[in-house]
C-alpha cells in the first residue's frame, strides 16, 4: 500500500500514529478498558495481530498484550525501547516492553487507534 492509500483509508489521527510513529495521549483510546472477546487487527490493513484472551489491563494508559498472533507483528529498535510494526503493511503499532506480568514476562504496548476489534463468532 503506498502513501496516498494510507492516507485515504486512515484518519488523520491514525494516520499520525501509525506512519508518523506518534503515540496517542494515554486513558484516550477506545481499547483502553476493552474486554470483548475476539481478535485485534490492523486498522491499516486487517492482519490480525492480538487475541483478546492475551489481552491484561497494565495501568498504563493503552490497551496491553502478552504476546502477539505468530507472525503478524516485526520488531525495530528504536532508541531504548523496541517498536512494533505490523508485519503486513509495516505500520506503527506501539513498543514492547519486559515488564509484562504474566509468563511471557512480556507488555506490547500499542495505540488503540492503530487497531480494530473483530468481535468473535
Amino acid at each position: 500500500m503506498d502513501e496516498q492509500n494510507f492516507k485515504n483509508k486512515l484518519n488523520s489521527e491514525q494516520y499520525r500514529v501509525m506512519r508518523k510513529k506518534e503515540t496517542e495521549a494515554p486513558f484516550s483510546g477506545k481499547y483502553v478498558h476493552e474486554n470483548k472477546d475476539g481478535t485485534y487487527v490492523c486498522m491499516a490493513c486487517g492482519n490480525p495481530l492480538f487475541s483478546s484472551d492475551s489481552k491484561f489491563d497494565s495501568g498504563t494508559g493503552w490497551p496491553s498484550f502478552d504476546k502477539a498472533i505468530e507472525g503478524s507483528v516485526k520488531y525495530k529498535p528504536d532508541g531504548s525501547q523496541t517498536e512494533i510494526l505490523c508485519a503486513k503493511c509495516g505500520s506503527h503499532l506501539g513498543h514492547i516492553f519486559d515488564d509484562g506480568p504474566t509468563q511471557t514476562g512480556k507488555r506490547y504496548c500499542i495505540n488503540s487507534v492503530c487497531l480494530d476489534l473483530k468481535d468473535k463468532k
